[in-house]
């Protein structure tokens, strides 16, 4: 199947309306968004990966997908290339990734809840006695923590890290809710940033396509990468 590598921006007309910044308040919204320009409406199923980045205080959204995006609001300057990356193994690649980082776990009571690595590493830590004024800084933990959580998902991805050649920062927390939704949606997230090394090509190559980790519709999983 075949799979294009887009960037998508904001057109300048359109990036100077206020009318359109009372229309992305949270990343519900962003995600509807995208939606809007890789759905034809019919398809229920997401055949694409995204990520949206602010440069210049103008949104610009990078995809990987099977479907072509139209532009239905004629808001959008769409850039395209095919995508179909040469991989081998040993092959060396400076990557960026935004990920929701969580772990699953049992509570007291036996159910599985899921929690992003930073809140649980300091919940663990709480719990063993730490005091408060005796944690780790926040940036500590969120580079330990994060590529901890990066290097237990690699092998399965078809890839290795060395956790000196990795940054983790960006550290959010975002929460939302649905459009007439009653409950909250909360989702964390890291953003990555280093070299690393294929070590089997067609699961890389899967990986590049489908994503990493969760919360893939709200922008997290894209793996972006470049020569070194």
């Amino acid at each position: 199947m075949k799979h294009s590598l887009y960037r998508i921006r904001l057109r300048e007309d359109v990036e100077r309306t206020p009318a359109f910044w009372r229309s992305v308040r949270n990343p519900y919204d962003v995600h509807g968004m995208v939606w809007r320009i890789f759905s034809d409406g019919a398809r229920k199923d997401r055949d694409f990966i995204y990520r949206l980045e602010m440069q210049e205080s103008s949104p610009v959204i990078y995809a990987v997908s099977t479907a072509d995006p139209v532009d239905r609001d004629c808001i959008w300057a769409v850039e395209q290339k095919d995508y179909a990356p040469v991989l081998r193994t040993g092959q060396r690649l400076g990557f960026s990734l935004r990920a929701n980082s969580i772990r699953a776990k049992r509570d007291d009571e036996g159910k599985q809840k899921r929690r992003d690595v930073v809140t649980d590493a300091i919940e663990l830590l709480k719990k063993s006695g730490c005091p408060p004024d005796a944690l780790p800084p926040h940036a500590v933990l969120v580079q330990k923590e994060g590529v901890s959580w990066l290097t237990s998902r690699a092998e399965a991805a078809g890839f290795a890290v060395d956790a000196e050649m990795v940054r983790a920062d960006g550290y959010q927390r975002h929460r939302f809710k649905k459009p007439m939704g009653k409950n909250w949606i909360s989702i964390s997230t890291i953003d990555f940033t280093g070299v690393l090394t294929v070590t089997d090509p067609e699961r890389f190559e899967q990986a590049l396509y489908a994503g990493i980790g969760p919360a893939k519709s709200f922008g997290c999983g894209l793996l972006l990468i470049r020569p070194v």
